[in-house]
């Protein structure tokens, strides 16, 4: 009879229904202390698993709540291999009614279309011989900023063209390191982990996991308030047209402001000269020593040694760390006028759990390709393509920049592609028009 009666359990278990949620059931587990999760339709609850979720906790709990389907494959290069470790956080399942009411429908099929076609065309395969190159021409740089001053001295032409050549190289680091943080080189995380790891430690003297935790979440919800990182600016700026209001209230009640109104003329000050200098070198090793990253903190105290050992025989102490900090400046520049261009004057808002086309759209803009566009950018320049396709080789998101043209016009979706000059115009004139609403805004509520 025992052993009927566990036949019957097993059959019973076997046969049993699965459990049924609407969007609006899923939509109440969105808090910190109670997160689902919906992929391809099965619900997960990953309240405790997010905190050992590899690629971070906040990456993840952003979709607390939503469809996380489109960015679980924009972010897995082996979608299958993943879902293993989703099997013991399942709890049910999409009720089909919910599934053939819902909106944008055609929208997430047809882009999961492009994803399928840009496979079929080897776009997800990377060049090997480009990323090596890449790596080649940065240690090259680095060498010849070496050279330079070791062979004619420290006057300030050899100093300046060493200044160069080390910026040349820094800058383009954070372009090839962006390669192996999104594993679009090898394809294989758990490799590319490593090198990463060394190649930004190493050459830029900044933590992989830092990086990895920032920009992730950049990507899962681009521009949006309080989940991107990038846009977590309102100690000093204001941006868009959502956050000047924001602020403004929260001025109004506390009586302290910043003058916003201001911004589009302080960011000269404020902005490129402290990003990398100060904010960014800060911020490394206070997440890289909170977080017991002992193998990025290892490759980044090589950097710094290696510096030191190499320029204090030439320049001193002091003269070394303030050529360092020099080159990190002009870094700074290139890196925020370039990355800026694309996303702070396009829209910034709450989340508004859409489509990741939609979603990736309203926060990105293309600059127009060119030899040099393409190099000054690290291909950054086609940064629609790559946030719809995170993992893509960048050498490839030219090729698939008329599909994705195509499809947004299917959709009624705005693509935009600027010049370079332009798209930096732009981030003035964004700054400007912001803090404006912000004045206008604070104006109307101390009246």
């Amino acid at each position: 009879m025992g052993k009927g009666g566990k036949a019957d359990e097993k059959v019973e278990s076997e046969t049993r229904l699965p459990n049924y949620y609407d969007w609006e059931q899923v939509k109440q587990h969105s808090s910190s202390t109670d997160k689902w999760i919906v992929i391809e339709n099965e619900v997960y609850n990953i309240t405790e698993w997010s905190r050992r979720h590899p690629g971070g906790t906040k990456v993840i709990s952003h979709y607390a709540g939503q469809d996380g389907t489109e960015a679980f494959r924009a972010f897995h290069n082996n979608v299958d291999y993943v879902k293993k470790y989703l099997k013991p956080l399942h709890v049910g399942t999409i009720d089909p009614k919910a599934r053939l009411s819902r909106k944008d429908d055609e929208m997430r099929k047809d882009f999961e279309e492009l994803r399928k076609t840009a496979r079929a065309m080897g776009l997800f395969k990377p060049s090997i011989l480009f990323f090596i190159f890449g790596v080649a021409h940065i240690l090259f740089c680095e060498f010849l900023a070496y050279y330079v001053i070791a062979t004619w001295g420290i006057g300030w032409l050899p100093y300046t063209i060493s200044v160069l050549f080390y910026t040349v190289a820094q800058s383009q680091m954070g372009w090839t390191q962006h390669d192996y943080g999104h594993a679009s080189v090898i394809g294989r995380r758990k490799f590319e982990r490593p090198l990463h790891s060394f190649l930004i430690g190493f050459v830029k003297g900044a933590g992989a996991d830092w990086w990895s935790h920032m920009h992730y979440q950049h990507h899962a919800k681009p521009n949006v308030i309080n989940k991107d990182p990038d846009v977590r600016m309102e100690m000093l700026f204001v941006l868009g047209e959502k956050m000047p209001v924001k602020i403004a209230k929260k001025n109004a009640a506390k009586g302290k402001t910043m003058p916003y109104n201001w911004q589009h003329h302080y960011f000269f000050l404020l902005g490129p000269p402290l990003l990398f200098p100060v904010y960014f070198q800060f911020m490394t090793f206070r997440h890289t020593i909170t977080r017991r990253q002992w193998m990025d903190l290892f490759w980044m105290m090589v950097c710094y040694t290696k510096i030191l050992y190499l320029y204090t025989p030439y320049l001193g102490v002091l003269g070394t760390v303030g050529f360092f900090f020099l080159i990190r400046l002009l870094e700074s520049h290139w890196f925020t006028w370039v990355s800026q261009s694309n996303h702070i004057v396009m829209a910034v808002e709450e989340d508004q759990d859409r489509p990741w086309l939609a979603a990736q759209l309203s926060a990105t803009c293309d600059i127009e390709k060119s030899l040099f566009n393409d190099w000054f950018t690290g291909h950054l320049n086609f940064q629609i393509e790559h946030h719809l396709f995170p993992t893509m080789p960048r050498h490839n998101l030219h090729r698939i920049q008329p599909l994705a043209k195509s499809l947004c016009e299917k959709h009624g979706v705005p693509y935009v592609t600027k010049t370079l000059g332009g798209a930096f115009a732009d981030i003035i004139r964004t700054l400007k028009v912001s803090g404006e609403m912000w004045l206008e805004a604070y104006r109307e509520l101390q009246t």
